[in-house]
Formats: C-alpha cells, structure tokens, sequence
C-alpha cells in the first residue's frame, strides 16, 4: 500500500511550486516597493507607520492568497 502523497515526484513538484510561489509574492513585494513614493521598509521600520504596515500586510495576503490559487 502507497502513500500517494509521499511519492518522490508529488514532493519535488510541491517545492518547486513553494518557491516559484515565494519567488513570485518577492517580486511583488519589491515591484510595490518600487511603486509607492517612499520607501516601505524605512517607513515602517523608522518612523514606526502602523497604518503602512498594516496596508502592506493586507496587500502581501491578497498576494498570497492570488499566488496559490494561481499554483493550485
């Protein structure tokens, strides 16, 4: 009896698809980055901008939440 989901070629596509999933939501994030007029990790990171951060979260989980339906 085997285990469908332990095969070696079911467990090498997941990790490919975790990191173009990854590779993809960095590339977003840093083509955010490059559209906003300042810069995101100076903004929250220095001047503590809690309402930034929480837009920029919200934003990484639409992106997310839009890679992985897109890998499903």
């Amino acid at each position: 009896m085997e285990v469908e989901w332990l095969k070696a070629g079911v467990v090498l596509s997941s990790v490919v698809f975790a990191l173009i999933g990854v590779a993809i939501f960095g590339l977003c994030f840093v083509l955010m980055d490059k559209l906003t007029p300042y810069k995101l990790w100076e903004e929250i990171i220095e001047k503590q901008n809690l309402a930034l951060a929480l837009v920029v979260a919200a934003m990484s989980l639409g992106i997310c939440i839009i890679v992985a339906a897109a890998i499903h």
